[in-house]
């Protein structure tokens, strides 16, 4: 049994290193949808010839102050496009621990009886695995809620829609920190003591 939970720790320690690249992510996805909200904004600004005073005389500004904005904004939207692959990476990694954590327990010669046992303070076998899967789906649709709030994001947005979107990926509603720290306080509670 120790050897086994040896072998789930080394996989959420794993789930770890990828939960950290998930933040670091998070925080580029953040700051490049911030970016491409501003030049959105800006956009609006810059359509409109008023907004020009006396520039407005000269020849074919606003056509080149406004191509400049929507080729940023295609770089932005390419970095986030870039950001999200990366995220899909690391919710196919989490899949993938799940699944082997999943094997581990099927292959070895443990009775159903000793998977659900708790020994001291570790989790029982079984927990490992359903803590695994429920981390892969918490990521899993956050991943899916940011790629449609990625895909939601155009030139056209309003201030209002930018706002909620951005609030949307601020909050990750579908990862619960509280939920994944149990699961580590857990799993680690040998560690912790």
């Amino acid at each position: 049994m120790e050897v086994m939970m040896k072998k789930f720790q080394q996989k959420y320690r794993r789930i770890r290193d990828e939960m950290d690249r998930w933040d670091e992510l998070q925080s580029c996805l953040l700051s490049q949808f911030v970016n491409a909200s501003s030049i959105i904004n800006r956009l609006e600004v810059l359509r409109d010839t008023k907004n020009y005073g006396i520039l407005g005389s000269v020849d074919g500004i606003r056509e080149t102050l406004l191509g400049k904005q929507m080729e940023a904004l295609e770089m932005s939207f390419c970095s986030m496009k870039e950001a999200m692959k990366e995220f899909h990476n690391i919710v196919i990694s989490f899949e993938k621990i799940a699944r082997d954590g999943s094997q581990l327990l099927r292959g070895g010669t443990i009775s159903t009886a000793q998977k659900q046992l708790r020994i001291g303070i570790w989790p029982s076998l079984t927990e490992c695995v359903d803590h695994l899967q429920t981390i892969h789906e918490m990521h899993q649709s956050e991943y899916l809620l940011k790629s449609s709030i990625v895909s939601s994001l155009t030139w056209n947005c309003s201030g209002t829609d930018i706002a909620a979107l951005h609030q949307l990926l601020v909050d990750q509603p579908n990862i619960s920190t509280h939920e994944v720290q149990s699961i580590f306080d857990t799993v680690f509670a040998e560690e912790i003591c």
